[in-house]
């Protein structure tokens, strides 16, 4: 999982071999694939309107910014190990929270950067309002963070058990 500081992000091995993989597929068959569809849908003449041409320009451009992204956080990061299961809320861990203490409304979320998110759970930043609020405290302990109105709300920590993937 991920854990950033200043410029580091710390990552497992794991996760680290992943982005890795992406980088490289990104970095050598992907492009080979977008010059290819590029060039394709130029010989199609005009390129004023010509929609296959635009299309696959913007997807080249979005796959750049993308490996200029993983280029950067791989430079910057440190690989280690996964949070230990000490019920202290780390990057790394799903956390179940109760929202003003209340045990039927709660939320379990991953506390891990955007390179995580997936459609299996939700997960937040450690550096968001709600990440930053709950960051170190340990089961059972009260956390505050600020809304976006900026009121605070409070939650209280249920459960923080490592990520499992």
């Amino acid at each position: 999982m991920t854990q950033t500081s200043d410029n580091v992000t710390w990552l497992t091995q794991e996760a680290y071999d992943k982005l890795k993989e992406e980088l490289e597929y990104l970095s050598g068959p992907a492009r080979t694939e977008i010059a290819a569809k590029i060039a394709a849908a130029r010989e199609e003449g005009d390129l004023r309107e010509n929609g296959g041409y635009h299309a696959a320009k913007e997807e080249q451009g979005k796959q750049e910014l993308r490996v200029r992204q993983l280029t950067q956080l791989l430079e910057h990061a440190k690989v280690g190990e996964a949070p230990a299961a000490d019920g202290v809320v780390a990057p790394g861990m799903v956390v179940t929270i109760a929202f003003d203490g209340d045990p039927d409304d709660t939320v379990t979320f991953l506390l891990a950067s955007r390179e995580y998110a997936s459609d299996d759970i939700e997960t937040y930043s450690p550096q968001s309002p709600l990440g930053s609020g709950v960051n170190g405290k340990k089961i059972g302990e009260n956390a505050e963070y600020e809304l976006p109105n900026g009121k605070l709300a409070s939650v209280k920590i249920l459960e923080a058990k490592p990520y499992q993937g």
